[in-house]
């Protein structure tokens, strides 16, 4: 795990489901996907970390570099993390609670860092925005908010790549606001989402009641893809860096356990 993987960026980002649901077993399956993965950016959202436990430095490579955030959920202690194997530089902790209701069970935040990779600097932003089904408007607020943000901090020319549990599907209004398919709030952004670049027109379904029994209780819950990496576009309006792969990973049991109740996303990113 120590050797990075040439002049490429590989990024994995997963909700890990905090230590709910036999976590003693979850943890074997998801440290063996990540030394089978070898990413080199991670992003964890639903992640422990308090005064006796720290679930991302758990699960990478004890030298690697991580950045938790500051907002935790009261239950659990759980938020979000982005570890590195680079070097990587903390810019912003976006508190996306601030006028909004609320908040029920998780403190949903963005982390925005900066890393210097091998093709060169990179803005990485874990964004985790509201959950419930019926805050479409809040998680359009909370896109606004992070793209805002985004630009204030960040040269134009600069890559970003933003990913995490988005809690919305491709045709919801604060996606279509990501990828540049409509303006929000009087203002407009552009990321291509790495799934359509690589797999046009096929679905990304992160969250499958039907085979995941970790999520058999929401098999009436509308929304199947909800787990994003975004790569911003550049000046000329394509994304700044070209997306050579996109997977879903840990969307099958491992000798019967499964990974989380989500799944997982991993895509190679090389320069343009």
């Amino acid at each position: 795990m120590s050797e990075s993987t040439g002049r490429r960026v590989r990024i994995y980002t997963h909700n890990i489901y905090a230590r709910r649901a036999g976590w003693e077993d979850r943890r074997e399956v998801l440290a063996r996907g990540v030394v089978s993965l070898r990413p080199d950016i991670v992003l964890f959202q639903e992640e422990v970390w308090s005064s006796d436990y720290d679930q991302t430095r758990d699960l990478v490579p004890s030298d690697w570099n991580v950045v938790h955030s500051a907002a935790r959920s009261a239950q659990e202690s759980s938020g979000i993390s982005i570890a590195s194997r680079w070097p990587m530089t903390l810019i912003e902790e976006v508190d996306l609670t601030e006028g909004g209701p609320p908040i029920d069970e998780f403190a949903w935040a963005a982390l925005i860092v900066r890393v210097t990779s091998p093709i060169g600097d990179l803005v990485i932003v874990n964004h985790f925005p509201d959950a419930a089904v019926d805050r479409e408007s809040e998680r359009e607020r909370q896109a606004v908010v992070v793209a805002r943000r985004v630009a204030a901090t960040c040269d134009p020319d600069i890559p970003v790549v933003l990913g995490g549990d988005l809690d919305a599907e491709p045709h919801a209004s604060s996606l279509r606001f990501l990828t540049g398919l409509q303006s929000l709030a009087g203002e407009s952004t552009s990321y291509q989402r790495a799934w359509d670049a690589v797999h046009p027109f096929e679905p990304c379904v992160t969250i499958d009641p039907v085979r995941n029994p970790l999520t058999a209780g929401m098999r009436n819950w509308p929304y199947r893809q909800i787990d994003h990496l975004l790569v911003r576009s550049g000046l000329d309006g394509l994304a700044a860096l070209q997306i050579e792969t996109c997977s879903l990973v840990h969307d099958e049991p491992v000798d019967g356990v499964w990974a989380s109740d989500h799944f997982g996303l991993f895509i190679e990113l090389t320069s343009i």
